[in-house]
């Protein structure tokens, strides 16, 4: 039986931006925007043959970050930025959680936000971002590139710095998941890293190692899913040691789905990259699927950016259905 290749489709939050007519940032904050871009979205899914995405506050990384006073930057028209607090080894011993994580930073805001898009379109996602970054992330985006040279420096703060990370963000996710309802009990869980493979091997042994398995311990991960963009084939290895059960490389550049095939001793997951779907013809595309699959990643996914990429897309799902098996759409 040929195998079926399982899929994954989305809208970016750039192209929602472009069909509401609405600067980037908008999706963050206001909701008038916000309707406007998923009530006009319909169109082009049914054009597609895909379901239109539920509304939802654009994908946000940083509200974690934000709870522990780390200043975030909404630049209009653009992607938001945090930035650093940790200015010197020192401040590392001064890190606490928050009395009140949904008093603090700009988590108040988004539950606001959250709570007057609910009431305009009752059937939008309940969530105010991504729950965390992975500990070795949380650590840069804290310190700056200064924490890339903290474990030669300060061995000691380094492991300090990391471990806050972890059980600040395991803190963190509690609160957010009572808030909004969600059972506290053992699930699948991702960790989102993708500074971790800035270390080489053996300092990733001791630096990364440890702090991934403490965290998924944490969460109680029934299977342990990794997003991670800058591992090497030296690091792969050590997805079996953290039982991962799927890893996914995203853009990582170093390897490539026939290495992963070779060398991952865990299942894996495909992409084709917005910069592919910008600079290659839908025929080319449809090809690099075809070669992707070849490679039997656990999924292929993609992502529409903007309007002219339509007939790109079109012709992608079109592979994809097939792929998987899938009736072709009218």
């Amino acid at each position: 039986m040929t195998r079926k290749q399982p899929y994954g489709f989305g809208f970016s939050d750039t192209v929602l931006a472009e069909v509401g007519g609405v600067p980037l940032d908008a999706l963050h904050r206001d909701v008038d925007a916000i309707c406007r871009c998923y009530d006009r979205i319909p169109a082009l899914a049914a054009r597609l043959g895909v379901e239109p995405p539920r509304p939802r506050l654009a994908g946000f990384s940083y509200p974690h970050l934000s709870t522990l006073g780390a200043r975030v930057v909404f630049a209009e028209g653009s992607e938001p930025n945090v930035l650093p607090m940790i200015h010197g080894p020192g401040d590392i011993d001064t890190l606490r959680d928050p009395p009140d994580f949904l008093a603090a930073g700009v988590v108040p805001e988004r539950l606001r936000t959250l709570e007057r898009l609910l009431e305009r379109r009752p059937d939008a996602a309940r969530g105010i971002g991504h729950l965390y970054e992975g500990p070795l992330t949380t650590a840069a985006l804290l310190m700056g590139p200064s924490f890339f040279t903290l474990p030669y420096e300060d061995a000691p703060r380094a492991h300090r710095l990391l471990a806050f990370c972890v059980e600040s963000a395991l803190n963190y996710c509690r609160v957010i998941n009572a808030h909004f309802g969600v059972a506290d009990e053992a699930r699948p869980g991702g960790i989102p890293d993708d500074f971790a493979g800035i270390f080489g091997p053996a300092e990733f042994a001791e630096l990364v190692v440890p702090y991934w398995d403490r965290m998924y311990e944490g969460m109680r991960a029934t299977e342990r899913h990794l997003h991670s963009e800058l591992l090497r084939p030296e690091h792969l290895p050590f997805l079996a040691d953290l039982r991962i059960a799927v890893f996914d490389p995203s853009a990582d550049q170093y390897v490539t789905p026939a290495l992963l095939r070779e060398q991952c001793p865990v299942p894996f997951t495909g992409r084709i990259q917005s910069w592919h779907i910008r600079d290659l013809s839908a025929a080319e595309l449809q090809t690099m699927y075809r070669e992707i699959a070849s490679y039997e990643p656990v999924s292929i996914s993609f992502y529409q950016t903007c309007l002219a990429e339509e007939e790109k897309l079109a012709a992608l799902l079109d592979v994809a259905r097939e792929l998987a098996g899938e009736a072709a759409t009218a």
